[in-house]
């Protein structure tokens, strides 16, 4: 197949959910079809990025919208949103709109060079044209409304709740009209199809959440000897920085009266100042780490204590590749192919959640046990096999007989 795969946003560092599924699931795609990568992002012009990128992908077609991005000055950021305040479209589609990228972009798909379109994310959809024959597929990585509406219940900040409020009402009315532009939508989870069946008749197909099974297997399970709690992330991250404040407020201080020794580390890069203002004796907070490997291999417990989130958590499945035992809210697991009590732990309150980490901490033939059933679960999701998937998904959207065999 010949793919059109459009991104908004960067696809380097690999250092984010959404990019670490993309990247992987491009990878393995790109080994038997013809892809072409079409990325434009914010800011000036990127040379290393548009290099690392053409290095992965020999296909690749950049164009720099020289607006303002997250690594712009916070003013110049919110000068921005508050230029885009009165628009119909959120924030998080209308920042990437481009009078430059849809003219590209429709010259693209009017050449007829392609058999498909994929949008990466809801981001980049103002710039999809409508009417062009070139069939089209959405990849929701999350639904988005669900997840500005999970933000504006829980921001702390009472200026941040109003903009999530308006921005959640805001995508509440366009996510539908965006999902009918496409021929074909590829969901994350069983949650998520459900969520959008209900404000969309385009036929949706779930794709899971995957692993690089290579770089995080363990053959045994590994319980980690030392009282190490771990909570990985990218820590600039609303739902991570919602999360990770929760715990240390309302479930670390209950674990330390049990486990003084106990120590905390939050491992992810870009920490916002609230992450940051959580550091203590008890508490580290590492920032970027050239690996996430030995901080998982040193953990006793990995935690996952989300009250905002959509589509699917690869953090679970690396912990789980790794042999941890695991704990986590619903909201954190959700969508997930998990089995509580097995290979994970899940609470939702405060003091439940404490007491499965000190159980869990204490107990180190528990931790391994949940261990090895996690390394079970992990192995059946390897990015290999979820690339193989989503070709078949765009296979059935074109019309065309899907391959056989497992992408190599």
């Amino acid at each position: 197949m010949r793919i059109l795969w459009v991104k908004a946003g960067k696809l380097f560092p690999v250092n984010t959910g959404g990019r670490i599924r993309t990247v992987n699931i491009l990878r393995h795609l790109a080994e038997r079809n013809d892809v072409t990568v079409f990325s434009y992002y914010q800011g000036p012009r990127d040379e290393s990025y548009e290099k690392e990128l053409s290095q992965h992908f020999h296909n690749a077609v950049f164009i720099a919208t020289h607006t303002p991005g997250n690594g712009s000055p916070r003013l110049q950021r919110s000068l921005h949103y508050l230029s885009k305040l009165f628009l119909p479209y959120p924030y998080a589609v209308s920042q990437f709109n481009s009078r430059v990228v849809r003219r590209a972009l429709h010259e693209h798909l009017e050449s007829g060079r392609f058999d498909v379109a994929v949008c990466d994310f809801l981001a980049a959809t103002l710039n999809f044209p409508t009417d062009l024959p070139t069939p089209k597929v959405l990849f929701q990585h999350n639904v988005e409304a669900a997840l500005w509406r999970r933000q504006s219940k829980t921001g702390a900040n009472p200026m941040a709740r109003l903009a999530f409020i308006l921005e959640a009402a805001k995508m509440k009315r366009y996510e539908p009209k965006a999902i009918g532009k496409f021929d074909h939508v590829v969901a994350v989870s069983e949650i998520d199809r459900r969520l959008m069946n209900e404000i969309s008749d385009v036929p949706i197909t779930v794709v899971p959440t995957g692993v690089d099974l290579e770089k995080f297997s363990r053959k045994t399970a590994s319980p980690g000897d030392d009282p190490i709690v771990l909570f990985t992330g990218t820590m600039d991250w609303e739902a991570n920085i919602d999360g990770i404040e929760y715990f240390c407020k309302e479930i670390w201080p209950r674990i330390l009266v049990e486990m003084p020794g106990a120590k905390l580390r939050i491992v992810g890069r870009d920490p916002d100042t609230r992450v940051k203002n959580l550091k203590s004796p008890a508490v580290d907070v590492t920032g970027t780490v050239p690996s996430i490997i030995e901080y998982l291999e040193e953990a006793a417990v990995v935690i996952v204590p989300l009250r905002i989130g959509g589509g699917t958590r690869l953090k679970i499945y690396e912990a789980m590749a790794m042999g941890k035992a695991i704990v986590s809210t619903s909201v954190g697991a959700e969508g997930l192919d998990v089995h509580p009590g097995r290979d994970i732990v899940l609470a939702d309150e405060p003091d439940g959640f404490a007491r499965c980490v000190i159980d869990l901490l204490r107990n180190r033939n528990v931790r391994l046990k949940f261990g090895i059933e996690a390394v079970k679960t992990a192995s059946r999701y390897d990015w290999k096999v979820i690339a193989e998937r989503f070709e078949q998904v765009l296979s059935t959207t074109v019309g065309l007989p899907a391959k056989t065999g497992h992408l190599s």
